[in-house]
């Protein structure tokens, strides 16, 4: 939806990617296979960013092996907090991602399955500790969930780590005190779907 504002598919992704944690540094190779771009298409867009001030060229992380053959030629990239545009920025690509996120589970409600219950955790609200991003509860049509996932997961920028349940399952894992279970409970995530009101 968004895309149209920023005109062009390519920037609003890679604004949404340095965006999402904003600790974190990319070279162009490597955010043309995340983002499935080409390589002179990212670096069209890296040039407008740093002339704007939005990113900035960074050194290689610490935990790169600087023996291997070229890693020590790459420029890496990272957000620039400084920058004049930060702020603006920030928050509007929080409001792109709270609407896209609304799609998708409306996209789920649709064609999923009948869908019981839907939490949005892990990577959803910024914590990586969790060893799931998505729980689904319900009759879910599994091919139709995984080609769903596939496209969300092109759309923004990561693998998708998801848990699909039966409601009988769920309840039992649940009765049982399943440390997987609460744990995702306890992550703070978002509670999407909730047909069955726990």
């Amino acid at each position: 939806m968004l895309e149209q504002f920023f005109g062009s598919k390519t920037r609003f992704r890679l604004l949404r990617l340095f965006f999402r944690d904003t600790t974190q540094s990319f070279y162009v190779r490597e955010l043309a296979r995340s983002l499935d771009v080409q390589i002179n298409a990212i670096r069209r867009e890296l040039e407008l960013f740093l002339k704007l001030t939005l990113i900035t060229v960074v050194s290689p992380p610490s935990n790169i092996n600087k023996s291997k053959a070229g890693s020590g030629l790459r420029k890496y990239y990272a957000i620039n907090p400084a920058s004049f545009l930060y702020p603006e920025m920030n928050a509007l690509l929080l409001k792109a991602q709270m609407l896209g996120e609304q799609e998708f589970i409306n996209t789920l409600k649709e064609k999923a399955g009948e869908v019981q219950l839907l939490l949005l955790t892990g990577q959803f609200v910024g914590n990586s500790d969790v060893q799931s991003d998505i729980l689904i509860i319900g009759n879910i049509k599994e091919r139709n969930f995984d080609k769903l996932i596939a496209e969300y997961e092109k759309e923004v920028g990561f693998n998708i780590r998801y848990t699909v349940m039966t409601v009988e399952e769920f309840y039992e894992r649940r009765q049982m005190m399943d440390k997987f279970i609460f744990s995702l409970f306890e992550s703070g995530g978002m509670v999407a779907i909730n047909e069955l009101e726990v």
